[in-house]
């Protein structure tokens, strides 16, 4: 533990004028750090090879950082419904959920097999290197895969201590862990549809976007702008509105990033930008690519993007990349995410936020999606 309860303030937390988002995210390395010099302390109690193996390296891997997006959105919550004065738990909840990021993105790697993240290679890579790796029974790559997911659930099990220390301190706690268990609980079933998706070859459109709302726009928006206004004890109203521009701004930042994984630059995202193509994931932007080549009678396209046994070659990605131009997808993808961040911020202003707390939502929509959001006439 951190600490007994309430867990005591940090020099990031005793500062209680009003911070900005982007304060909010730097505040919160701060409390990050302090919560891993926690746990690696009670690592090296536990075991000095678990330690220096397992919990170093997880340590590590949240210290490469990454957009810091959800701690913003729970700022942003947090101000919408009404809070001031001390936000430590609002760090501490920023910090917990960076810490569930990390267990996702380390399993999300073993998954996709995925070799790099964050500009590094990616957990289950870094296990297999290891030069004890290929001593005992067995491949250097099954070590890495079994060592890998167990990191992950070290990431896990440190989020929800945070999570669970930080609402039992705080007057919602209650309501702040039934957001908290619905939000993992929707992380698995997510990943678990993406998997099934990609084993059955499916093609349908409203899997996809289940997928996207369940494994992305969530737990990367909705949840964390609620999980700030649980904090502030929001009314229904206020949350109601919360969450549905957090399914709108989260819907808008996962299809940004399927374009990003089909398009990227491996040199400026941190890991490949083929993956998703090599291995056929469902996205909306396959799914539409498919719909316009069927539409259209495109059956060269049709092909080109058709299940198919293993991983793709190279000159199969690059032509995939120009069917999804070809067809129109990325252009339908674009202007969609557009709509998305514009309904949004109108969903956002429904709360009746500040103003200056509305221009900090619709900067972090504008980086989460790519696009600045503009008010529409009609919700989505």
């Amino acid at each position: 533990m951190l600490g007994p309860w309430p867990t005591p303030a940090g020099p990031a937390e005793t500062n209680h004028a009003p911070l900005t988002a982007p304060g909010a995210t730097r505040a919160v390395e701060r409390v990050l750090e302090r919560v891993l010099e926690t746990r690696l302390r009670q690592a090296r109690e536990t075991d000095a090879v678990f330690a220096q193996d397992m919990a170093d390296r997880v340590a590590g891997f949240v210290r490469r950082g990454g957009k810091r997006l959800r701690t913003a959105f729970v700022w942003c919550g947090w101000r919408a419904a009404g809070g001031s004065g001390d936000p430590g738990a609002v760090l501490r909840t920023g910090a917990a959920l960076e810490l569930l990021q990390a267990c996702a993105l380390i399993h999300d790697d073993v998954m996709d097999g995925s070799p790099l993240r964050r500009g590094a290679p990616a957990m289950h890579v870094d296990f297999a290197r290891d030069p004890r790796a290929g001593r005992a029974a067995g491949s250097a790559d099954a070590f890495g895969t079994s060592a890998a997911v167990l990191a992950g659930d070290l990431a896990l099990a440190w989020a929800d201590d945070l999570l669970t220390e930080t609402a039992l301190a705080a007057p919602h706690g209650a309501r702040l862990y039934d957001e908290w268990r619905a939000m993992r609980t929707e992380m698995v079933a997510g990943q678990y549809r993406d998997l099934r998706a990609q084993a059955s070859g499916s093609s349908d459109a409203e899997e996809a976007r289940t997928i996207a709302v369940l494994k992305s726009a969530r737990y990367t928006v909705a949840r964390p702008l609620a999980l700030g206004a649980l904090l502030a004890g929001a009314d229904v109203p206020v949350l109601d509105a919360l969450r549905a521009a957090g399914r709108c701004a989260g819907l808008a930042f996962q299809l940004r990033d399927d374009l990003i994984g089909a398009f990227g630059d491996p040199e400026l995202t941190g890991k490949p930008s083929d993956d998703d193509l090599r291995s056929r994931k469902l996205t909306p932007l396959l799914a539409a690519a498919v719909r316009l080549a069927d539409d259209t009678g495109d059956q060269e396209a049709a092909a080109v993007l058709a299940p198919g046994a293993g991983a793709r070659p190279e000159h199969s990605v690059e032509r995939m990349r120009a069917v999804l131009e070809r067809t129109g997808a990325r252009a339908e993808i674009e202007a969609r995410i557009a709509e998305l961040a514009s309904a949004g911020l109108r969903h956002f202003e429904a709360t009746g936020a500040a103003p200056v707390v509305r221009r900090e939502f619709a900067a972090l929509v504008e980086r989460a999606s790519g696009v600045a959001p503009q008010p529409t006439e009609e919700l989505v």
